[in-house]
């Protein structure tokens, strides 16, 4: 054996013991692309179908944006099958075969769990959008709103056919265009003293994103990424979810441009923390029915209370499914907080999946995943534009995710709204003149409740 073959092989066994084969060597300078969904994310929590109402309370005080709608606790959503477990998924709906002059009865809940920075995953299959006289939203919450910050995943209202896409802030943050995102920038100013609290939004241009175009393709994937940069938010169709998201190791960096990416002037971990997740159906009220008259569906009644209140029939499918909701942790994302965050998460990162199917109505119920929602009166009370949540000793928070109780209590200011510029002519999302009639009602919600929770 040469003395050449005996150096080679010798430089082979050192390379191994190394870690690296000679193949996998690579000029000075450059680096070995990584398996970025190995590393990105991992499972923090898993909303399983079985567990799902488990863990989330249920509002049941009036409805803050003052919709026409009467929100009912678990039991009576369980007894009266607006809530049940069907086909692996769980199905939140409303009430569609009574009159009712006191509001339509549907369901409102709010995580008892609260996170930080992570990644948010929605998979749904059915919506209650596009249905005149509705206002759906799929949303997260912080505490003491507006210092905790507000993201609106999905939501809009009437016959809207876009989903809007917003972040409420108290005053400091704003957003630019840079770009990066396939969306239309509709608003820059998060501060919700801005503009009768419109909020800064992004509207998708596709008609699959929201309501009826939504449902008829199967729904699809919202996948939200939450980071100290910014907050950025993908879709999906039914069909072309990344293989990442199903097989429960999601990794951001290959998914290309998002729909939306909320950046710029705002410091994220300053202006978003300890958020909830929020599913909730409301009807009429300060954006569905204040922009009635400008929506296709003014030929329909002369109020929109009027058409909610004896046209039950025409909500039935006025319902989400969900399969699961999974909750994702960034190694890089706590390192993140707990270096750079003034606040007392210490590192929490975490993000959301949840995931709805079924294309049918579920009319069955199930005593599955339904389990009693705990309460503490000794609960401290955060407070939203739409909705009061209180949760459980904030003073004792850390790198474990905190949970929040069940009671929630008084109204809070009303909820925004974001248009593209064919929404504000023909999908029922208010025009420019129409947000700032809006003002009026931030004001004197402010007067009424702002000294209670904070929110003023």
């Amino acid at each position: 054996m040469s003395l050449l073959t005996i150096l080679l092989r010798l430089s082979i066994v050192i390379a191994s013991q190394a870690g690296f084969s000679t193949a996998e060597r690579v000029p000075y300078g450059r680096h070995k692309p990584s398996n970025s969904s190995e590393a990105e994310y991992s499972l923090e929590d898993d909303y399983t179908p079985s567990e799902f109402f488990s863990k989330f309370s249920f509002f049941t005080e009036n409805d803050p944006t003052h919709g026409f709608v009467k929100y009912v606790n678990q039991s009576t959503a369980q007894v009266s099958g607006l809530i049940s477990i069907s086909g692996g998924s769980a199905y939140i709906g409303v009430d569609h075969k009574t009159n009712s002059s006191t509001g339509r009865a549907s369901v409102r809940i709010a995580s008892t769990k609260l996170y930080n920075h992570g990644l948010i995953i929605a998979d749904i299959a059915h919506m209650p959008g596009g249905i005149c006289g509705t206002w759906p939203a799929f949303w997260t919450l912080g505490p003491d709103w507006p210092n905790g910050g507000e993201i609106d995943i999905l939501e809009g209202v009437n016959s809207q056919n876009k989903n809007a896409m917003t972040l409420h802030t108290s005053p400091g943050c704003s957003i630019t265009n840079d770009g990066g995102f396939t969306g239309n920038m509709t608003t820059t100013n998060c501060n919700t003293n801005v503009g009768g609290n419109v909020g800064c939004g992004i509207a998708s241009l596709d008609t699959r994103t929201y309501g009826k175009g939504f449902n008829a393709n199967g729904g699809g994937v919202y996948a939200t990424e939450w980071t100290s940069k910014a907050i950025s938010i993908w879709f999906f169709s039914r069909g072309s979810i990344p293989r990442d998201v199903s097989s429960g190791a999601p990794a951001p960096s290959t998914w290309g441009q998002p729909v939306a990416k909320f950046q710029g002037g705002c410091d994220i971990d300053k202006f978003f923390k300890n958020q909830q997740i929020i599913f909730d159906t409301t009807f009429c009220g300060d954006w569905a029915g204040n922009t009635w008259n400008s929506s296709t569906c003014a030929s329909l009644a002369p109020t929109c209370q009027a058409y909610v209140q004896n046209n039950p029939s025409v909500f039935k499918d006025a319902y989400w499914s969900v399969n699961s909701l999974k909750v994702y942790q960034s190694p890089a994302s706590s390192e993140e907080v707990s270096s750079n965050s003034t606040t007392s998460s210490k590192g929490l990162s975490a993000g959301v999946l949840a995931s709805t199917a079924g294309s049918g109505s579920v009319n069955g119920s199930s005593s599955r995943a339904i389990a009693t929602a705990s309460s503490d009166a000794s609960l401290a009370t955060f407070s939203s534009h739409r909705i009061t949540v209180s949760t459980a000793s904030t003073q004792a928070r850390s790198s474990t995710l905190l949970h929040a109780g069940a009671a929630q209590t008084s109204p809070a200011i009303p909820a925004s709204y974001s248009a593209s510029d064919d929404e504000s002519e023909t999908d029922g999302v208010p025009p420019s003149s129409a947000r700032r009639r809006h003002a009026g009602h931030l004001l004197s919600h402010r007067k009424r409740h702002g000294g209670l929770h904070g929110s003023g």
